[in-house]
């Protein structure tokens, strides 16, 4: 079975984002690791010496429900993508209606999970950092990377990863939005099936009188 062609960008754009939002959680994942779990987003830093610690991390399930929710819609998109490809070579399957109604309420709770994720990955980051340069140690969070954290490996590439974690959210965003979009359209040509024309419609008329031309009259 061939899917449609509108199925078929939507499950392209499912693969892509099944790597953002993997991506997301294991960068962000990563980085909750090398502060030995704790989440450094809109946590506070402090100068010990001549090098920082995270003193006021914010509460570890913050982590864990961004982490987490980037990394259940990247399995989703990959078990989906598993199940139209199967369909398409070995079942003769089709999406009907009610499908489609629960494909497009889970693309809707997606774009907000998506959304809520980059805002507290963007806010939580730039809360970091601000606490950092408060400090006067540094001109840049990025320069904060070459600096020793206490305790020693505590923070390496800590903005990378979240600033990476940050961009893959936000284009994550954007295709599910282009999902969604897809999946309205397709929920509007199910909606106006094709009829084909008939005796009793005036198109029929139309039609057949250009072809054979009009029926001579008689007295």
């Amino acid at each position: 079975m061939t899917l449609p062609w509108l199925q078929r960008v939507e499950l392209a754009l499912f693969a892509a984002a099944f790597l953002c939002g993997a991506f997301a959680a294991a960068a962000l994942t990563r980085t909750q690791g090398s502060f030995s779990g704790s989440c450094p987003l809109y946590g506070v830093a402090t100068l010990n010496r001549s090098s920082l610690a995270l003193s006021q991390p914010s509460a570890s399930s913050l982590c864990y429900f961004v982490a987490g929710a980037s990394g259940l819609l990247a399995l989703y998109c990959l078990l989906l993508l598993l199940f139209w490809v199967y369909s398409s070579c070995i079942e003769d399957s089709h999406r009907g209606r009610i499908g489609l109604r629960i494909a497009l309420v889970i693309s809707a709770a997606a774009i907000f999970l998506v959304l809520v994720s980059a805002c507290v990955l963007r806010f939580g980051t730039s809360s970091l950092c601000r606490s950092i340069l408060t400090l006067n140690s540094t001109i840049s969070c990025s320069e904060a990377q070459k600096i020793p954290w206490t305790p020693s490996g505590t923070g390496l590439q800590f903005y990378s990863n979240l600033h990476n974690a940050e961009n893959s959210s936000w284009v994550n965003l954007v295709l599910w939005c282009v999902v969604l979009v897809l999946q309205v359209m397709q929920w509007k040509f199910e909606a106006a099936p094709f009829r084909p024309l008939q005796r009793r419609d005036p198109e029929w008329s139309s039609q057949t009188d250009a072809l054979i031309g009009q029926r001579p009259s008689h007295f």
